[in-house]
C-alpha cells in the first residue's frame, strides 16, 4: 500500500489517500472477528506501518460471500461509490478451493482479468498487487525477486495463524510488534473462552 502512494506520486498526484476498508459484514466462524481486526488496524497505523495522515479507515458493512471473481467485482464497485479512483487487486479471488481437486477453483490472476473486462468498472484504475515475501538478507517484507528465491521465506495465513495460536514469534519484521501482538492475543482470548468462538460486541 505505502507502494501504490509512492507510484501514484510519481504518476503526478499530489497527495494519494488510501481508504483502509475493512469487510464489517458475515465472514466464516475461523476468520478473525472485525473487532480484533480493528485492533489491528489501529496498531499498524500507530506503529507507522501506514500513516495515519494519508490513511482513512473506514467498515466496508458487506458480508463476504466466498464467490470468486464475482464478489471482486462487487467490491470494486462497492469502492467507486465510496468514491476510490483506483484499486489494489491482490492475488486471491476469495480463496475458493476447487471442489474436487486439490487446488484454487481461480487462478491467481483472474481477480484482475474480470476486473478488466466487467462492464460499469471502467473508470476504476486497476492497481496489480505485487508478490511481497519475507526477505531474509533484509529482515523484513519486500517484493518477491524470482532470481532470489531462495532469499525469500513465504508464510502462509495458515502457517501465521498457528504461529499466532502457539504464542511463537515470526521472524523479526514479519509484521509489525503491535499488529503481532493483537493476533496472540486473539487466539489467547478464544483459549481462555474454552476454544469456543468469541461472540462481537453488538452495538446498542
Amino acid at each position: 500500500m505505502t507502494d501504490t502512494r509512492r507510484r501514484l506520486l510519481e504518476m503526478g498526484y499530489k497527495n494519494p489517500i488510501l481508504l483502509l476498508h475493512p469487510l464489517g459484514g458475515y465472514t466464516k466462524a475461523d476468520d478473525v472477528p472485525l473487532s480484533w481486526r480493528m485492533k489491528q488496524h489501529e496498531e499498524v497505523l500507530k506503529d507507522g506501518v501506514l500513516d495515519p495522515e494519508t490513511t482513512v479507515v473506514s467498515i466496508f458493512p458487506s458480508p463476504m460471500h466466498y464467490s470468486g471473481p464475482t464478489e471482486v467485482q462487487w467490491h470494486a464497485k462497492a469502492r467507486i461509490n465510496a468514491g476510490a479512483n483506483f484499486y489494489i487487486v491482490g492475488r486471491d479471488p476469495a480463496g475458493m478451493s476447487h471442489p474436487v481437486e486439490k487446488r484454487d477453483l481461480y487462478d491467481a490472476d483472474h481477480g484482475k482479468k474480470v476486473l478488466s473486462m466487467a462492464p460499469g468498472l471502467e473508470r476504476l484504475n486497476i492497481l496489480p498487487f505485487r508478490v511481497a515475501a519475507y526477505d531474509k538478507t533484509q529482515g523484513k517484507m519486500a517484493f518477491f525477486d524470482p532470481s532470489r528465491h531462495g532469499d525469500f521465506l513465504f508464510i502462509s495465513g495458515t502457517k501465521m495463524r498457528a504461529l499466532a495460536k502457539n504464542k511463537e514469534n515470526p521472524p523479526d519484521g514479519f509484521m509489525c510488534p503491535g499488529g503481532w501482538k493483537v493476533l496472540v492475543e486473539y487466539y489467547d482470548s478464544m483459549t481462555l473462552a474454552g476454544n469456543g468462538k468469541v461472540p462481537e460486541p453488538v452495538p446498542a
